[in-house]
């Protein structure tokens, strides 16, 4: 295959090989949420269950939807590979309370929490049918805020405060505590990278 984009295809030929060569029967085993029937292996990604065939890797999208794009098959291929099933001890972090989260503030900030604020902050309702759409939780913080399920035991909330006259729009982002174990902060941007671009698909 002609690689034409290198910052997407790059990485994810690269784990695509590192996929090949894993036990799939090893890797469901260390998740209560994956399920491998021999030829597959089953993973839910905020909600949408997709199944990923072995040792040749290809997608499929259970309820019939659009795949994902390749950044979020990257995320689910490093899940597999790289992450594992750490339990949710029922505290929140920002990024920056977790490791390496003051390293990767400055990019973080860019990629996700600016990108939420301009993205929600200035479409609240729109926000608000999209969130509730893909099964989210609402929450009483923010103009709007939501708690979504990622992936595993792995949770998220996003909270949005609409912009004025005064003050541009903002947003936050929560992780659930046991992201700081389960997956390394490059991971933990992706994942807000995927939740925003999931909810802007709903809107």
């Amino acid at each position: 295959m002609e690689i034409e984009n290198h910052k997407e295809e790059v990485p994810f030929a690269h784990y695509e090989a590192l996929f090949r060569a894993m036990d799939p029967a090893a890797a469901a085993e260390k998740f209560a949420d994956v399920r491998w029937d021999g030829h597959e292996l089953f993973v839910k990604l905020l909600g949408r269950e997709f199944a990923i065939a072995h040792p040749d890797y290809c997608l499929r999208a259970l309820d019939g939807g659009r795949l994902p794009p390749l950044p979020a098959q990257t995320f689910l291929l490093r899940y597999l590979l790289e992450s594992r099933d750490e339990a949710w001890g029922g505290t929140w972090k920002t990024f920056r309370e977790m490791p390496w989260g003051e390293m990767y503030i400055k990019p973080y900030t860019g990629r996700v929490l600016t990108r939420a604020a301009f993205t929600f902050g200035t479409r609240v309702a729109a926000f608000r049918a999209a969130a509730e759409k893909m099964g989210a939780v609402a929450l009483p913080h923010g103009d709007a805020g939501y708690q979504f399920d990622l992936i595993g035991g792995y949770r998220m909330q996003i909270l949005v405060w609409e912009g004025d006259d005064e003050f541009p729009p903002n947003a936050q982002v929560i992780y659930s505590d046991n992201f700081a174990d389960g997956f390394a902060a490059e991971d933990r941007v992706v994942a807000g990278d995927i939740l925003i671009s999931a909810i802007k698909e709903n809107m």
